[in-house]
């Protein structure tokens, strides 16, 4: 695969080999591009932004259409693609794809719907002979940087709410699994002006700063880890920025909760991409008096997951995305189990497949459950009642989505008042997401929303018009 600047595909003598994590071959290479490319893409980005605004909102949306149908037309090529670069089960890629689908749709009709408001000018004093209103202007330039694990999903919202707000975009996909990114990108590039989507690819250190320090880019949205957002924040100066940083989320069991629910809810939460989700479940905090009967059914639940290749349609769960990450994985749970945790089941780690593992009387001062575990791990921390859960829910720097299990309407409201977190889903596991819903969360888990109206919102400006 190659870069796209200014509507060229552009390769380097300097590749990236692209490996499957399922069997460590090579799928492709990709280009290593440096620091001039990204320049050269930001200096395009920028050209393209007087064609962008020049389009009608109505024909933007066709456009957006357009792109919409050749994406279907590609569905199950892009899907394959992801399953083979990230090592997520192709029943799982066909759903991205799904998602991805909606969110352009979404954002096709949302460049429909940017409004400005009219503001009743004489409510002040000397407006009286005054007429008001705002419109909606383009920031420019957007950076878009996206993890690996979902490689469209997260990339398209980024780029899609953009393009809908008339914004240009230079776009950096992980490394790790840049393929399915680039090909959608690729096909973005054949229905827009040239330069409104560029797409590099490189090492993170070099390119990422060039795009989130040039003077010419407006906006950077980034999803990824905690460190390197910090360093975004650091170094962008008066950018505006979103900051998706991950999460470390809970799922509260309490007991009146519907306890079959909670266990399927928790093993979806936990074992969806090999755990490898920011909004995965991380911590089950259920409360003591249901914990045994939780803690079997899950293990037995766990014990089902089918893991393997991740084109077979019967794979429930793949590897993680390297052994370096299956590694860290168990690393944390060897940590976990050193201090006092006790294992239930799985627990062992095969090259980069790390088995589901159940782990009970886990603390919450354990690094396992304080720090983010990129993993399929379901570390259960027993508590005594809703005050005891939320405080530990509260425990950790993260922020990003809480769930709770429980059929008591004044234990839920209780919940979603005191617990810190973006979203609080009540008989909902936190891996739950709508495309259009506003996500993000607090703490370090980040800062601003995407979903795609929310993202529109932030890609604009907001002029006022005043006529006397």
């Amino acid at each position: 695969m190659k870069m796209l600047i200014e509507g060229k595909l552009i390769d380097k003598n300097k590749k990236i080999a692209v490996k499957n994590p399922f069997n460590n071959e090579i799928i492709d290479y990709v280009p290593s591009g440096d620091a001039e490319d990204a320049k050269k893409a930001i200096s395009a980005a920028t050209k393209a932004t007087k064609s962008m605004k020049e389009i009608s909102s109505r024909k933007l949306s066709r456009i957006m259409y357009d792109i919409h149908q050749e994406l279907k037309e590609k569905h199950q090529e892009i899907s394959k693609l992801i399953s083979l670069e990230t090592g997520k089960p192709i029943r799982d890629s066909l759903i991205e794809m799904d998602r991805s689908l909606q969110t352009l749709l979404m954002a096709a009709e949302e460049s429909k719907r940017i409004y400005g408001e009219t503001i009743p000018m004489d409510a002040a004093i000397a407006g009286k002979t005054a007429f008001g209103f705002t419109i909606k202007i383009p920031l420019g330039v957007v950076a878009a940087i996206s993890p690996f694990n979902y490689p469209v999903n997260l990339a398209i919202h980024k780029i899609a709410p953009a393009l809908a707000a008339k914004n240009t975009v230079v776009f950096k996909p992980s490394t790790k699994a840049p393929l399915a990114a680039l090909k959608m990108t690729e096909i973005m590039g054949r229905h827009l002006p040239d330069g409104a989507v560029n797409a590099i690819t490189g090492p993170g250190g070099v390119l990422g700063d060039q795009l989130v320090t040039s003077d010419q880019v407006n906006k950077v949205s980034f999803t990824g880890s905690v460190a390197t957002g910090l360093s975004i924040a650091r170094k962008a100066g008066m950018k505006k920025l979103t900051l998706e940083l991950g999460g470390n989320d809970p799922l509260i069991v309490l007991d009146d909760a519907d306890i079959d629910a909670a266990v399927l809810g928790a093993v979806g939460g936990s074992y969806l991409n090999a755990g490898q989700v920011c909004i995965g479940v991380k911590r089950l905090i259920v409360q003591e008096n249901v914990a045994d009967e939780f803690t079997e059914k899950l293990v037995y639940r766990t014990q089902k997951v089918k893991t393997g290749d991740p084109l077979d349609p019967e794979t429930d769960m793949g590897p993680l995305i390297d052994e370096e990450a299956a590694i860290n994985v168990e690393q944390s749970v060897n940590d976990a189990l050193q201090k006092g945790a006790q294992l239930l089941c799985g627990g062992k780690r095969e090259g980069t497949f790390f088995q589901p593992t159940v782990l009970d009387q886990v603390r919450v001062d354990m690094e396992l459950v304080q720090k983010e575990t990129f993993g399929p791990v379901s570390p259960v921390i027993r508590v005594k009642n809703l005050d005891e859960a939320i405080k530990a829910a509260n425990s950790t720097p993260y922020g990003l989505q809480a769930g709770v299990f429980t059929q008591n309407i004044a234990k839920a409201k209780k919940a979603v008042r005191e617990i810190e977190a973006g979203s609080v889903l009540i008989n909902k596991q936190p891996t739950f997401r709508t495309d259009n819903m506003p996500f993000g969360g607090f703490k370090m888990s980040g800062m601003g929303k995407e979903g795609v109206k929310y993202a529109v919102e932030d890609m604009t400006r907001t002029k006022m018009v005043v006529i006397g």
